[in-house]
């Protein structure tokens, strides 16, 4: 059973008034919301206040789910949604969050030239990519930062991404493409690379 068909047999359970089955899909999600949002808005209260809100809208609005998509895809959009109208009635822009964990960025050919990865420059090197990257994101406007972070961190396809923003897959291509040309040019001084190359 693939899980995407657990979750529908998970929602069905819901639909039909099964409360105990809406706390298994919480339980399961939770944590991958609460790391989505973390990356949109800085204060972790109100980072836990908008996952309470996203699971409360998705569980009045289960009913009326029907599984066009897959469950988390749906999700992930109220999740950003409710993230977006949040930080509007706050009048503040999606700040980039905590750093980015090595597992979550990508790999740069770079990186394969130090002889040594634990000397203390490979290290600091490290970091200073790291601090550009993140800096880079945060720099994004909001529609291009959603879509990289579900791209490269939570590692949605093209299509459930373009499900959770609600817009075609060439406008998820194009954002994902101009999110890594900015990233690219705050990391090509720190890599060295050639105007023609990304990385």
């Amino acid at each position: 059973m693939t899980e995407r068909e657990a979750d529908a047999i998970l929602v069905e359970r819901v639909q039909r008034g099964d409360k105990q089955a809406f706390d298994l899909l919480v339980r399961k999600y939770q944590r991958k919301i609460l790391r989505l949002l973390s990356r949109l808005i800085r204060d972790p209260v109100e980072v836990e206040d908008v996952a309470q809100e996203a699971f409360i809208k998705a569980y009045r609005a289960l009913p009326g789910f029907r599984g066009e998509s897959a469950f988390y895809t749906w999700l992930y959009r109220i999740a950003v949604n409710t993230a977006k109208n949040h930080l509007a009635a706050s009048k503040r822009r999606p700040s980039g969050g905590p750093s980015y964990e090595n597992e979550d960025g990508e790999t740069f050919d770079e990186t394969a030239n130090l002889s040594d990865i634990q000397t203390p420059e490979a290290v600091m090197a490290s970091r200073e990519i790291a601090t550009t990257v993140n800096a880079a994101i945060e720099a994004l406007p909001d529609e291009l930062r959603t879509a990289i972070m579900l791209r490269e961190i939570e590692g949605l396809s093209y299509e459930e991404i373009a499900q959770s923003m609600g817009c075609p897959i060439g406008t998820v291509r194009s954002r994902i493409f101009r999110a890594r040309e900015a990233i690219a040019a705050r990391l090509r001084p720190l890599l060295d690379t050639a105007d023609d190359r990304r990385w």
